[in-house]
């Protein structure tokens, strides 16, 4: 059920009664910030409040990649696949994070500490290859640093 506090706070970034749609993307912010991730029934109250059916809802949630349609860990690693990444170092920077925590692409560890996701691009192709940890970016990331660059989060 959302709460009223929730509630309140999707009613502050609905600027037109009429389009109460239009705020749908920082409702599901609002509710994954407090949740951590948006299930199906959360998905169909925030449609229900917003005036649309659930089937929309979930088309913009699975669109942004910042959204989370299933559990995740309490720090997500995104890490950049763009191109430019790809030549800087990508595949290497992966096999040794993903050795690291013991997991595959799209998986949590076993502690719920990490999930890694991959990322189309992270903005920062003349610092690749990067990787973001919540909203730490990290730019030029070396695969020997990865253990220096984790320890903060664990």
């Amino acid at each position: 059920m959302l709460s009223d506090a929730i509630k309140q706070e999707i009613e502050s970034h609905i600027h037109e009664p009429e389009h109460r749609a239009a705020a749908c993307t920082e409702a599901l912010r609002i509710v994954q910030r407090e949740r951590g991730w948006i299930d199906d029934e959360s998905l169909a109250e925030v449609a229900e409040f917003l005036g649309m059916s659930p089937h929309e809802l979930d088309g913009v949630a699975t669109f942004f990649n910042l959204i989370h349609r299933r559990p995740v860990g309490r720090h997500v690693i995104r890490v950049c696949a763009s191109v430019s990444c790809w030549v800087m170092g990508y595949e290497g920077l992966r096999e040794k994070l993903l050795a690291h925590l013991g997991v595959e692409m799209g998986e949590t560890t076993a502690d719920g500490r990490f999930t890694v996701v991959p990322n189309q691009c992270l903005g920062c192709c003349d610092r690749a290859p990067a990787l973001m940890i919540g909203r730490d970016l990290y730019r030029d990331v070396n695969p020997d640093a990865l253990e220096a660059i984790l320890e903060p989060y664990r």
